[in-house]
């Protein structure tokens, strides 16, 4: 990206702004990459090289994805630098944060370099790094988390693999707690989920097939959480999916703990049943498949409403790409995961709609929720980072909340096309995202796809 882009100005749209409780009509200036003006009728008052017309359009600050899984390095057959941040871009995301279980995994400073190095030359949006909690994800010795942490990881995390060795785990906590770096958690314990192939439930009996325990989550978020109280770290967990989870996490945040959450769109709008819908009369959609897996209609509520309330911090999509042929596999070889970067509007515009969700909730908890769930702000001395105040980073998402498109291959930027939603037609998109005063994804435009 430029240094200094030319200054761009946004007309007209509704600009919706959970920091500054701003929800009106009005003009949006960007300068040198940062916001320079903003409010009706600004736009006149600061004339810019090129305009937007936001026209019946929502103008939000820019979504921050806390949990994205770009493949690369080792499996850039399922998704590249280029291509994950372009399916970022065109989902309205800004910042991302990149996972480390690559191959080899980001558990020494090199790799963190090398990850940034990689982000910097192909990415379009801004990429952030996480570092491994022990070697080479293993669980049995601590990274050097001291190491990582110079080199620039915002949080530390064995993504995928929980950190069952609690003495490990609390040695973990306290030294990150030093660093003052969260600890982003896959909670399910192993000893309760071992061999599960999705939730222990209905479908799971159906389609005869091993079930993942809802306690395995429970029981995870509960010894994190005790490990945040005895040693002052900051527990950060990852998409929850269980109203168990739910209620150990509000009363942590209850008790005044350093606990904080997030959950996939996924999790709050698919229930079990999404893998007995398929297109094609399958048994199955190994799409559906994913850890932790889909849950049940009572999970799925309390999740929404705990994103409601505040108890949930932060919408995070859980990325994960997988090529055709490896979900073609029978369900119990399938790996787990979903593409959702460029679905996540959709989903999200489907609880507004329904009045699950308040407009301004649903962006705050895409935009200011996970910065301050990880004071990225201050980590990367970004002031205003997820907001639209005047001198915030000129990170923009447009949307236009009814358009109706499909979910195909040839719509979607992603490497990979894993999503129950295939096939779909959906409501909500990002039309127009802006990173640092540049424009980097306009379905209005020239084409921006990459090759």
């Amino acid at each position: 990206m430029p240094d200094s882009p030319p200054s761009l100005a946004i007309i007209g749209g509704r600009i919706v702004d959970p920091a500054s409780g701003r929800d009106e009509l009005a003009d949006l200036v960007i300068e040198g990459g940062r916001v320079a003006h903003v409010g009706p009728g600004a736009a006149s008052m600061a004339p810019a090289a090129r305009r937007i017309d936001a026209t019946g359009l929502i103008v939000s600050p820019g979504f921050v994805d806390l949990h994205t899984h770009l493949r690369t390095p080792g499996q850039s057959h399922k998704e590249t630098i280029a291509t994950g941040t372009a399916a970022a871009a065109a989902g309205g995301f800004t910042t991302i944060c990149q996972m480390p279980n690559t191959d080899p995994p980001v558990d020494r400073a090199k790799r963190v370099e090398d990850a940034r190095k990689r982000a910097a030359e192909d990415g379009m949006v801004r990429v952030l790094i996480a570092g491994t909690v022990t070697r080479d994800r293993e669980g049995r010795e601590l990274a050097s988390l001291e190491e990582l942490a110079e080199a620039g990881v915002v949080a530390f995390s064995d993504d995928g693999d929980f950190v069952e060795n609690t003495d490990l785990m609390r040695a973990g906590y306290e030294r990150a707690a030093i660093l003052g770096i969260p600890v982003s958690q896959h909670c399910e314990l192993p000893a309760l989920v071992a061999g599960g192939m999705v939730n222990l439930g209905a479908v799971a009996t159906q389609l005869g097939v091993a079930g993942r325990l809802p306690d395995g989550e429970n029981a995870a978020v509960a010894r994190d959480i005790a490990l945040a109280a005895l040693t002052g770290g900051h527990a950060h967990i990852q998409h929850v999916s269980t109203a168990g989870a739910v209620a150990l996490i509000r009363d942590a945040k209850d008790r005044g703990l350093s606990v904080t959450a997030e959950v996939t769109p996924h999790h709050l709008m698919l229930t079990e049943q999404a893998l007995l819908h398929t297109l094609a009369g399958e048994a199955y959609n190994t799409n559906a498949k994913c850890n932790p897996p889909l849950r049940e209609d009572r999970d799925v509520a309390a999740c929404v409403a705990a994103l409601a309330d505040g108890t949930i911090d932060a919408i995070a999509t859980d990325h994960a790409p997988h090529q055709p042929e490896e979900k073609a596999r029978p369900l119990e070889q399938a790996p787990p995961g979903m593409i959702g970067l460029e679905t996540t509007i959709p989903y999200v515009m489907s609880l507004v709609d329904t009045g699950l969700l308040h407009l301004a909730t649903a962006i705050e908890r895409l935009t200011l929720g996970p910065v301050r769930a990880w004071r990225l702000d201050e980590q990367l001395g970004l002031p205003g980072l997820g907001t639209l105040g005047v001198g915030a980073p000129g990170d923009v998402t447009i949307i236009d909340p009814g358009d109706m498109w499909t979910v195909s291959v040839d719509t979607l930027r992603s490497l990979s096309h894993n999503t129950p939603l295939l096939g779909e037609q959906v409501v909500g998109r990002a039309v127009t995202t802006v990173v640092g005063g540049e424009v980097v994804h306009d379905i209005r435009g020239a084409d921006d796809r990459v090759s």
